[in-house]
This record gives C-alpha cells, structure tokens and sequence, in this order.
C-alpha cells in the first residue's frame, strides 16, 4: 500500500513520473508484458479438483494411446507406396513359385491381391448377388480354371477380380451393381502392376548375389508382361488385339475396313499417322466428319518419344573407355513429341525436297531430247561403213644420244687451268645449294613438328574441357535431382475404358535379349513433359569383347508406342594399378615440408630453453 501510494506522489509531483503514467499507464515507465490462460471457474474451483483429474486421466491415458495404437496399426500394413504388406508378401510367394508367368498367371496373380479382400481394406464390397452374377460372366468368357485349389488365388474375392478384370479386357457389359466394384479394380490395377514390377526386380537383384543353383531369378518375360498388363488394363484391350482399338469410333466391325484394305495396309498407329491427308479420309470414309475430326484429334495427340544414348563411366579419367568390372552409365535423353507434331515435320520436309526434284526432273527431260536428237542426227552422217577405225600407234624408239668427240689435247695450258677452275666452282655452287636446301628442309620440319604438337596440346586442351563440363552438367544434375521436387502430372492418357484420369509413364530399361537377361533395373518415368535425362547404371561385364544389348521405352498405358534401340558396348581389359602418380609425388612433397618445418619448430624452441636456463 505504501508502495502505492508513493507512486502516485511520484506521479503527482515528478515530471518525469507523470509523463511515463500518461504515456505508459506506470510511473516507472514501461513494464514486460505478460500473458495468462483464462480457464473457467468450475476447473479452479476445488470442490471439481477430483473429477478434473478424472477427466484428464481418461484423455491422456486411454483416448490419446488408442488415437495412436490405430493410426500405427494401420500404418504398419501398408508400405511405402500405399500397398499393402500382405501383398507384397503373395507377390513375392507366386512369382518366386512361377519364374516364368503368362499373361494369363499374372491376371491370376494381380486378383489375389489384399486391396480386393473385404477382410483386410474397407472399399472392398460383397454382395449377395455376386454368387449369381459372377457364374455367369464365368459362362460368358468361357476360359477360367476353376479346377485348382491355390488360396488365396482362389477365394472368392480373388476370382471375382479376375473375372471383372477379364471381363473389361474383352470390352463385356458387366451388370450394374458389379460396374462399380469393377472400377474400383481398375483404379487399383497400376499401382499393383508396379508393385509386382518391384518384386521381379528383387528378386533379380536377390539371384545375382546369391551364387545358389536353387535360387531362379524370374525370367524377363515374367517381367515384360507386367508392363504389357499395364498397357491392356488402361485401354481395355486383350493381348492380340490392333493398336487402332485405342481411338473412338473404331471398332472391330470398322477395324476390318482399315486392315484389310488394298491399297493401305495400316497394322499400327504410325501407320496411319503417316498417310497423307486425302489417303486417311478415303480410308475411314465409313466415319462421319465430326466422327473423323474426333479421331484425328485424338491421334495427333498420341505421343512419340525419341532416344539418345551416351554410354560412360563417370569419375574416371577416360569417361569413353569402358574398361572390365568398371560401373557403365548411360545418360538417355527422352524428347517427347506428339505424332501431329513429328508427322507435319516430316510431311513439310518431303513435299520441299520433292518440289526442287520434280523441277530438275524436267529439266533433265528436256536436256535428254536434245542429246537424243543430237545423237540421231549424227548416226545419220556418219555411216557404219565409213567409219575409220582407231589405229594404234606404235611407242617412238628411245632416242640415243651420240658420244661426243674427244676433245684435243690444248697447246695452250692456261685454258685447260682455267675449265678446271670453272668446273670447281660449279661443284662448290651446288653443293652448297644443296645444304640451304637441307636446311630450309630441317626448318620446315621443325615447323611442321611444332605445329603438330600446338595441334595436339590444343585438341588435348579442349578435350579435357570438354570433359569438365561433362562433369560439371552431371554434378549440376544430381543436385537438381536432389533440390528439385518434379511434379507427376505430366500429359493425360485418352482412354475409353479407364474408370479415371490416368497420367502418361513410361518405364526405361536395359536388356540382353540375345541371354534374356535384364542388365539394368528399370526406371519408372513419372516425370516426362518435353524433355527428361535419365541415368542408367549397371556393372560392365566380367570379360573383355564387344557386347550388343538392347534399351527399351515402355508406356504403361498405350499400346503399340513402345521404343526400341541398340547399343553397342566396347569393353577393354582392366588398366593396371598404378604405382606411382604425379598427386601421389606432390603429397609426399608436401609430407616433408610440413616435417621440416615441424623440425625447424622443435630446434627454436630447443634453443629458447637453453637461452633460459643460461639465464
């Protein structure tokens, strides 16, 4: 209270005081400010103390550790990409069981899936009506095995996915109440197809560690099966079917037209991309105009994706020098183009190279009459009879040269002195015509040699260059690589048949076809919109020689796209392990300098001692 009230004297009498209350509210001047928790008045009140405890003990000791005993629970069953571990695991047991599997197997396989049991994901749905409708599908397709007992392979759910699976590629009504189900399938089918894709690969990776005869790695046809799945559950189409089913208004009635035609034989969509403009519309003349603008829509959009190929080994002073046992990388740069795109390129470019031809064709016609006339007229002057025959002339006979007459002997012996003297001094003349001659010679080779070598510390100059900014590009990659967060929305897939909007990825793998054997693990593409750099690496082989792989582009959603291109593989033998090397000379150098100067440390301080103990 005293405190009080000498403040408000302060504030009262001191200037200073009564300016700090005006402007702060204190006369002390400002105060740190400071923050409370209102809580009502029955949670402080005492009386409550014991059911607020209560309370608290049930929303930190039951609600809280159930809230995150689920959340983990569920979290657990599920893997990285959302796809369930149990999965995972049958994945893993059926195609470890079956090295190689047919399309048919892998549909099997894919049914068998978690994501489709009821007992273990929510979306799943039973119905009672599926033991009637699901028969009869099976009738209607006609070649499901039902005769094996193989669970899960074989459980309802299972075969119920199988059959709606089955039942989208050959493009059949299903009935309403199973439509649903059925696109739930399919919005599954992607993710599940990479998953198992996923698998096959560790599996490989697993067999090539392992040096046991017992353990078979899947086959490389297990693994191109699932990605020409892939292709079929997007556009719903079975395995034979054209590539032309994928654009609207064609279907198998109106596909005989076009495959079948007598001038034009299209088995592909580049096939008729290529056709020029009137040879199309007289080829889908069965299709209306808004009908025929639809599908040239859709085909131009289709997508055409070119490769280039840089095969090296990075972080080696030769990068183009692939050498045994050494890690081979190839850089694939993938453009992406649209077919309307490539195909006016191309059309625009043989109609400017066949317009000069035709020009000069003309021209050459008319020069051709006038040289096939000029030709007549002179046959008709000169006859065969009077034509002179082309005798040969016989080789003139070498010319002799006659001896020259002896001189005679000169009364006169100062003239003889004198040619002698003359003769001496033409040899002297020559001679030494022929030493500057040597000597520009010498010169010029000098030259010629030192050009040489400024050609070659120039060339070698630039190489080295060029390999540094090779080197620099790839550091600057992979740190893009690592900062950049690529979007996955790349280009949308036309589909007829797909429940959803569907993203175009590609998958990007290298493969000996000759061995069939994959050679490098493949990259799934997710990220393609122009243009994408992709690095594949993979061991060189065990022996030196020339090697011929193959590098494939697959599409998980079109089908008849995918890209094919050779590469060919020098491999040389190891170089030896070098005994010494100039960085190696230059750190001992700086070894001894750094124990000199310790030694040169250690006698001053010596001599500083002493100098004090004299003292």
């Amino acid at each position: 209270m005293f405190m009080r009230i000498a403040k408000a004297y302060a504030a009262l009498t001191d200037e200073e005081s009564r300016k700090n209350w005006e402007e702060f509210g204190n006369p002390d001047g400002p105060q740190a400010t400071s923050f409370g928790i209102a809580l009502p008045a029955w949670i402080v009140d005492q009386k409550n103390s014991i059911l607020v405890l209560l309370v608290y003990g049930v929303a930190f000791m039951v609600i809280l550790p159930v809230v995150v005993g689920s959340w983990w629970y569920r979290s657990i069953r599920y893997s990285g990409d959302q796809i369930l571990i149990r999965t995972t695991q049958i994945y893993t047991y059926f195609v470890y069981k079956t090295r190689n599997m047919d399309l048919k197997r892998l549909i099997m396989v894919l049914a068998g899936a978690s994501e489709f049991d009821p007992q273990y994901n929510k979306d799943a749905t039973s119905r009672p009506t599926d033991n009637v409708q699901i028969p009869q599908l099976i009738r209607e397709l006609g070649s499901i095995n039902l005769k094996k007992n193989e669970p899960p392979l074989t459980c309802p759910y299972s075969l119920k996915a199988r059959v709606l699976l089955l039942a989208h590629l050959a493009r059949m009504k299903v009935p309403e109440t199973l439509e649903e189900d059925q696109q739930f399938i399919l919005k599954k089918c992607p993710a599940l197809l990479q998953e198992m894709i996923n698998v096959i690969c560790q599996l490989i990776i697993m067999a090539r560690s392992r040096e046991e005869r017992e353990f078979h790695a899947p086959s490389l046809g297990s693994l191109e099966n699932c990605m020409k799945l892939s292709q079929m559950a997007v556009q719903g189409l079975q395995q034979f079917k054209s590539p032309l089913l994928q654009l609207p208004h064609i279907e198998e009635d109106n596909l005989r037209r076009v495959s079948n035609h007598k001038k034009f034989k299209i088995k592909s969509i580049q096939d008729m991309v290529s056709l020029k403009g009137p040879d199309r519309r007289n080829l889908l003349h069965f299709l209306e105009d808004e009908k025929y603008d639809e599908v040239m829509a859709v085909l131009g959009s289709f997508p055409h994706v070119t490769m280039d190929i840089k095969p090296q080994v990075l972080d080696d002073e030769d990068s183009n020098n692939i050498t045994v046992g050494s890690l081979v990388t190839v850089l694939v740069t993938l453009t992406r183009q649209t077919m309307a795109e490539v195909f006016e390129k191309e059309q625009s470019i043989c109609a400017a190279e066949e317009q000069p031809a035709e020009d000069g064709q003309g021209d050459a016609n008319k020069v051709k009459n006038k040289g096939w006339q000029q030709k007549n007229k002179g046959m008709k002057k000169v006859p065969k009879s009077k034509k002179k025959k082309t005798l040969k002339k016989k080789p003139a006979p070498p010319v002799l040269q006659q001896p020259k007459p002896q001189k005679q002997k000169q009364a006169n012996g100062e003239a003889v002195i004198k040619e002698e003297d003359e003769e001496l001094s033409d040899k002297g003349s020559e001679s030494d015509e022929e030493e500057t001659n040597r000597d520009s010679q010498s010169e010029k080779d000098d030259g010629s040699e030192r050009d040489s070598d400024r050609e070659q510390d120039e060339k070698q100059n630039k190489d080295d260059e060029a390999e540094w900014q090779e080197l620099q590009q790839s550091i600057q990659r992979k740190e893009r690589a690592l900062l950049e967060t690529k979007s996955k929305i790349t280009h949308p897939v036309y589909s007829l048949y797909f429940p959803e909007e569907k993203q175009e990825w590609w998958w990007l793998y290298i493969a000996d076809r000759k061995d069939q054997t994959l050679i490098s693990m493949p990259y799934h593409v997710c990220t393609l919109k122009d243009r994408e750099e992709v690095e594949l690496k993979f061991p060189a082989p065990s022996k030196p020689g020339n090697y011929q792989y193959t590098l494939y582009l697959r599409s998980d959603s079109f089908m008849g796209l995918d890209q094919v291109k050779p590469l060919k593989l020098e491999v040389h033998e190891a170089k030896p392990v070098p005994e010494n090397h100039p960085q190696w000379d230059a750190a001992i150098e700086g070894d001894e300098d750094q124990e000199d100067s310790e030694g040169f440390e250690d006698s001053f301080e010596e001599e500083e001692e002493e100098e004090e103990d004299d003292d």
